[in-house]
């Protein structure tokens, strides 16, 4: 008897080999001080717990924003440039930025919304496009080093 496996099946897991390596690479303390490179002038209310939260749930989009920059990696082999590439998943991005920007503004607290909302979604853009960089430039080299 023969496994039959289909070919969505083959990627996915295909897929998943692929991120687990690239994740390895990935420690908590880059994603922290990216976190507080990016956030850290924002004053929260509420305590530790809520920081702490805070700063998982940016680790969480981060990760997204990584992997995103890391699939779309892929067209550098076929002599795009970056910023062509961007632009494909500009989408997906945008939807990572309002993601994380609704996020602070719900569990952020912050005392006066309309000032800082501006200069909270610049920051949310700059960290997002960043973790997107990190995620193509190191998914690029393990292309060219054939690590894939």
């Amino acid at each position: 008897m023969n496994v039959i496996t289909t070919f969505n099946t083959k990627r996915r897991e295909k897929q998943i080999k692929h991120e687990r390596s690239l994740l390895k690479e990935l420690s908590i303390q880059l994603l922290s001080k990216s976190v507080q490179k990016y956030f850290g002038g924002i004053r929260m209310q509420g305590g530790v717990f809520l920081q702490q939260g805070l700063e998982e749930g940016c680790y969480d989009v981060a990760i997204e924003a990584y992997l995103l920059g890391a699939q779309f990696s892929r067209f550098a082999g076929l002599q795009e440039e970056k910023r062509q590439i961007q632009a494909r998943c500009e989408k997906e991005m945008k939807h990572l930025i309002d993601t994380l920007f609704n996020f602070w503004l719900y569990w952020g607290k912050i005392g006066e919304e309309i000032v800082f909302s501006d200069s909270l979604h610049i920051s949310c853009e700059g960290f997002i496009e960043y973790w997107w960089n990190e995620g193509f430039t190191k998914a690029d080299k393990r292309r060219k080093m054939r690590l894939h």
